[in-house]
């Protein structure tokens, strides 16, 4: 039953609104002062209050910025009972009612048919203010709720990433030297790359790039990553790049896999014959520079035409070789390396990535770190919109 407190010291009036308001059905209470009044709002809480204004020692106003100003009854209707500002003229009484917190004004002498539908339409009132409380409430136990998942979710996601790092393989030393830079995006990504020797005079250097982001791009890459480096593929010669793309291809169809393909750039270098053998499916191309700041920089970009693995079955992908010269450098890298996008809102672009990279070795400033200063100058984002992965090879 809903709850209406009646102040008044008018004991009359009192009991006229006290008899009114129980036969509409409602828990009515009465005070006969201010001090009072303000007490039993303390104790019942009631959805609604109907004060009289002009009273002795503390009148309505006061009582009504004492109500609205308690955090627990601010939502009460209260309504003023008064022959103020009725009268032309008199409009300011009404305003400093409304700037004191007053919903609503009945005027002496209480017409209660009008005095029944001002209550009716304080309580709906109220009541709409009471569920706008609640969904309000309920949201912010969602939003905590989200929030902390949320967390939970990039704890994992970090945790997730950290794994893919350990993954990838350590600085490789001795006539061949070997590094790499990786940068995730915000996101876990589907980069991932490796360089080993198959055996004591053929290197493996590879670098794949799943489509899309997120723990299904990484679920992929980490899978491809393990079967290379197990060389789990049936019936295949590690040696021979155009083959491991064919196995690949057949293993890892797109249809099986979420509709998630990749990009692949493998070579195998041959180091008594100082031969490099290349496949790529459908990744950027490979950049090989020859020669030294005192001469003039070669540069042959190590690309194709071919699929990247996944599309269609049955791909027949194509060897590339070329022999490589002393001093020799080669990078491989993901599109992340130069989709920049600049303050002009143009594409950085491969181009201009490749006139970084014969930049510095024309400088003689080959270190990766000083690439990626150079890249991060570039981005305009705080982060990386995809994986940097980037891949330099010194064959000595």
């Amino acid at each position: 039953m809903l709850k209406i407190l009646v102040i008044d010291d008018d004991p009359i009036v009192r009991a006229a609104l006290k008899r009114t308001l129980q036969k509409q059905g409602y828990d009515t209470t009465v005070a006969s002062n201010g001090e009072e009044g303000i007490i039993q709002a303390q104790l019942l809480r009631p959805a609604l209050i109907i004060c009289d204004w002009v009273m002795s020692q503390l009148d309505g106003l006061e009582v009504c910025r004492r109500i609205k100003a308690n955090p627990e009854l601010a939502t009460t209707f209260f309504i003023l009972l008064t022959a103020k500002g009725a009268a032309p003229g008199e409009e300011e009484d009404r305003v400093r009612g409304l700037d004191a917190g007053a919903d609503e004004f009945v005027s002496k002498p209480i017409e209660m048919n009008e005095l029944k539908a001002r209550v009716r339409a304080g309580l709906r009132l109220h009541q709409l203010n009471q569920d706008l409380q609640s969904q309000k409430q309920v949201l912010e136990t969602l939003n905590h709720s989200l929030q902390t998942q949320k967390q939970i979710l990039e704890a994992e996601l970090a945790e997730a990433a950290d794994y893919v790092r350990s993954l990838l393989p350590s600085a490789l030393i001795g006539a061949v030297r070997a590094e790499a830079l990786f940068i995730p995006s915000t996101q876990l990504g589907g980069d991932s790359f490796d360089y080993y020797w198959i055996d004591d005079d053929h290197l493996a250097i590879y670098l794949l790039d799943v489509s899309g982001h997120g723990v299904g791009s990484a679920l992929l890459s980490v899978s491809v990553l393990n079967v290379l480096r197990s060389q789990s593929l049936p019936n295949t010669n590690f040696c021979q790049p155009s083959e491991v793309l064919k196995a690949l291809n057949h293993a890892f169809q797109m249809k099986n896999h979420g509709d998630k393909y990749f990009t692949i750039w493998y070579g195998v270098y041959n180091r008594l014959k100082r031969q490099l053998v290349y496949a790529n499916a459908g990744h950027p191309p490979g950049v090989l520079l020859s020669g030294t700041p005192a001469t003039k920089i070669q540069v042959r970009q190590l690309d194709s035409l071919d699929l990247p693995i996944g599309f269609l079955p049955d791909v027949n992908f194509d060897d590339a070789v070329f022999d490589i010269e002393e001093n020799s450098t080669l990078y491989i890298f993901s599109d992340g390396a130069y989709e920049i996008n600049q303050p002009d809102s143009k594409m950085w672009g491969i181009d201009a990535f490749i006139d970084l990279l014969i930049n510095c070795s024309q400088e003689n400033t080959r270190h990766l770190n000083q690439i990626l200063a150079h890249i991060m100058n570039l981005n305009t984002n705080n982060n990386f919109d995809d994986d940097l992965s980037l891949l330099k090879v010194s064959f000595g």
